[in-house]
Formats: C-alpha cells, structure tokens, sequence
C-alpha cells in the first residue's frame, strides 16, 4: 500500500494523535502524517475531513475519512488483521477494554485538566485526591486485565495501553509544573512498572515525545493564549 492511500491529520504534541500513531506503527502501516495547528489555523483539509468537530486526529484511508482516536484505532484494528491485534478477541475482555479506555478519556483526564484551573492551593489538593481516586482504580484494572503480565493488554501491547500510554508525557509534564507524582511506585506499583516497560516498547519510543520538548510547547501555547486574552 502507497504511503499516500493513508493519511494521518494530527500534532506531535496531541495524545489523540499520538494514539493513533502508536496503532499504526503496531500494525506496520505506512502513512502519511500531516502535522496540524490544533489550536489555531486549521488546514483546509482538516475542515474538510472534519467539518462537524473540526478537530484532529483524522485518519484520512482511501480518502475516506475516520474521526475521534478510540474510533480510529478500533478501525485500525478491524481493517488491518495482518498485525498483532490491539482489542481483546473476547468479548467480555474487548467490552472491559472499552469501558476502560472511555473511564480514561471521559472521567480521568478531565480532572487531570482540573489541576491547571485549580485557583488556589486548597482547590489544588482537592483535585488531587480525585486523581489519585481514578488512578488506584486504574491500578486495580491493571492486575485484572494483565493477568500479571506486563501490559493491560497481556504480553503484548493493547487498546487501554495506547489510551493510557499516550497520555504519558503529559503527565510527566504536570509533574514537572508542580503537579503530583500520578503514576507514584509506591501507591500504583503495577502502574509505575507498566509505564516504564512501555515507554521503552518499540512500538512507542519515538512516538511519545520527550516531558521537557512538551514542556516547552505547553509554556508556548499558555503564553499564546495569555497574549491572546490580554
């Protein structure tokens, strides 16, 4: 298949795109990335390929377009059966990955968010104890959908994997910014080991970028939006 029959519409600095990305290298797509300012002067493409959302990533195959990441990489997972497999063949296991994929995106990393609004230090630590709430329950979903293996899909790289995963250097940044230690290895053990093993995966050490070029880009796009609202 032509480089061009696939296209990915996304930013390097997006856990949304990142996601994807991670399912297209798990699956030896090639593919064409398209980088897109998600914040300001959206292509023409985009608009195009997006005109309900208007956001990224887009996966543009056969110049068909798929939108939203969990919808995307599911359809990765169903159109290219040559790869490792990124859902759970059972049933029962493929509906406990989802459930867990859209805890994450739906519930945990909302309230993530929360910790940049937080107005003062009482505010701050009430978002942390819910974080900390949503990520012992992550632990806790860990052990049960690893079986004691290294990742949340077995031996190999899996669907909550990649959603959690790819929020992995944003999360180093909030540390960085004075924000909790989420993944701590005494409170989620299980947690702490997985990320480790999976940054060093093959499938992910050039796709999540480095917690300090994130840091950068998240200092460029505050100081934008504060010059903006001046």
């Amino acid at each position: 298949m032509a480089p061009s029959d696939v296209q990915l519409l996304g930013s390097w600095a997006s856990p949304f795109s990142i996601r994807v990305q991670m399912g297209l290298k798990l699956k030896s797509i090639e593919h064409e990335f398209i980088e897109e300012n998600f914040y300001s002067n959206k292509s023409d493409l985009l608009l195009k390929a997006n005109p309900i959302h208007k956001k990224i990533p887009v996966l543009i195959h056969s110049q068909k377009p798929i939108c939203e990441s969990l919808l995307i990489v599911e359809y990765i997972d169903e159109v290219w059966t040559d790869g490792p497999s990124i859902l759970p063949s059972d049933p029962y296991e493929r509906a406990t990955a989802r459930f867990w994929t859209t805890y994450i995106d739906q519930t945990w990393f909302p309230i993530m968010k929360e910790l940049e609004k937080a107005a003062n230090d009482e505010a701050k630590a009430t978002v942390i104890g819910k974080v900390i709430e949503c990520v012992v329950l992550l632990e806790a979903a860990f052990e049960k959908c690893s079986k004691g293996k290294s990742f949340f899909g077995g031996d190999n790289v899996g669907y909550i994997d990649i959603v959690l995963g790819s929020y992995l250097g944003w999360i180093k940044v909030t540390e960085l910014v004075g924000g909790p230690n989420v993944l701590d290895g005494t409170r989620t053990p299980g947690l702490a080991g997985w990320a480790e093993r999976f940054l060093s995966h093959n499938v992910v050490k050039d796709v999540v970028p480095e917690p300090n070029k994130l840091l950068e880009f998240y200092m460029m796009v505050k100081a934008a939006r504060a010059s903006s609202s001046a």
